[in-house]
């Protein structure tokens, strides 16, 4: 078997990193603005950054690399995050980006980037709902959510997309 190039392996810590980064986010910036006037818990960014590392370091690292990160990725949420976030952090994290995979694999033979759209639709607004019941007991923060995980998907799949557009060019 070949090992992961070493651009694959800095996606998956990348990935795995971003989980208790949100949780220390919200725990000590609390709401931040996203646009339009909407506000959310301060990790929504991260979070939104947190489904596209996981959609490319699938890519970079394999399946079972990224089902192990979800595992590591959970159990770092429940362990760093404040005790008031502790279990919600983890279960929409574990929920949603399980969501994420599922949604991901089939389309990936579609093209990446409609994979990364899709999933993360997905995993951002299962993420939404469980973090938002589970931690404030609301969803008065969903309209925030929403928008700020979008802001970093579309983000994301811009920079993909310009990439890719470029390398493409060169060749």
């Amino acid at each position: 078997m070949k090992s992961p190039a070493p651009a694959g392996i800095a996606t998956l810590i990348a990935y795995i990193a971003t989980i208790p980064a949100a949780n220390l986010a919200v725990t000590h910036f609390g709401a931040v603005p996203v646009g339009f006037g909407y506000v959310a818990p301060a990790g929504v960014y991260l979070v939104g950054l947190a489904l596209v590392l996981r959609d490319l370091a699938r890519e970079a690292v394999g399946r079972g690399a990224v089902l192990a990160a979800i595992a590591i990725g959970t159990v770092l949420s429940y362990l760093l995050a404040d005790p008031s976030l502790a279990t919600a952090s983890a279960v929409a994290f574990a929920v949603a980006e399980t969501m994420d995979f599922v949604v991901y694999e089939p389309l990936r033979k579609r093209g990446l980037l409609v994979a990364i759209l899709a999933s993360n639709a997905v995993g951002l607004l299962a993420d939404s709902l469980l973090f938002l019941q589970l931690a404030f007991g609301s969803f008065n923060y969903l309209p925030g959510q929403i928008l700020g995980k979008a802001w970093m998907t579309f983000a994301a799949v811009e920079v993909l997309a310009l990439l890719r557009r470029r390398s493409r060019a060169i060749a």
